[in-house]
């Protein structure tokens, strides 16, 4: 066979298999695009850092004990996160022990505060918002839905030397004196 012959024949066997007039349509332009936008969001979205949640009863307090006492560095808004989240995760089920119900003041803080945001560790972030109750004494309570943000944070709070007594491992629920002598109960919520 010569070199015409058998160059032909390559690329006409490989044309066979890989259809480059139908890769080049638009029906094929379209595909490529979508599957290059499904790969650009999975990257996105696996990159995006994780966001615990913690409602609590003054952000005031709150920024005192998680950017002073425990030092953690404040975090930009992710891109990921939706306005309003935390308040369709299902609050309403929870027990009055934990939510206050809203008076008039309580519900425009809780409506026009976007809390506090900070960096647990590399990829997890933790959103401060306001809506937990009181608890007994008048103890400053901090509610979380994720067991996992709490030992992070129990961790936290060990490696700064604090004054805490763990009272209950599942759900995990702990005490916290900061600087002031304010008693803090971190209180995990199963859903």
């Amino acid at each position: 066979m010569d070199f015409e012959t058998n160059f032909f024949l390559h690329h006409y066997y490989l044309g066979m298999f890989l259809p480059i007039d139908s890769l080049f349509s638009t029906q094929g332009i379209m595909v490529m695009l979508l599957a290059s936008y499904g790969l650009a969001m999975w990257m996105f979205l696996t990159s995006a850092p994780k966001v615990y949640t913690i409602m609590v009863c003054d952000l005031e307090i709150a920024r005192q004990f998680y950017q002073g006492l425990l030092e953690l560095p404040v975090a930009e808004v992710p891109l990921h996160y939706y306005y309003n989240y935390e308040r369709t995760l299902g609050t309403e089920a929870l027990d009055s022990l934990y939510i206050t119900t809203p008076s008039p003041t309580t519900a425009a803080a809780f409506r026009n505060s976007d809390g506090l945001w900070y960096q647990l560790k590399r990829n997890a972030q933790l959103h401060i918002i306001a809506g937990a109750s009181y608890g007994h004494k008048n103890r400053q309570r901090h509610v979380c839905f994720d067991h996992e943000c709490l030992e992070d944070i129990l961790m936290r709070v060990q490696s700064r030397r604090l004054k805490y007594k763990i009272r209950r491992n599942q759900p995990l629920n702990f005490l916290v004196k900061d600087i002031e002598e304010r008693v803090i109960e971190m209180t995990e919520v199963n859903n």
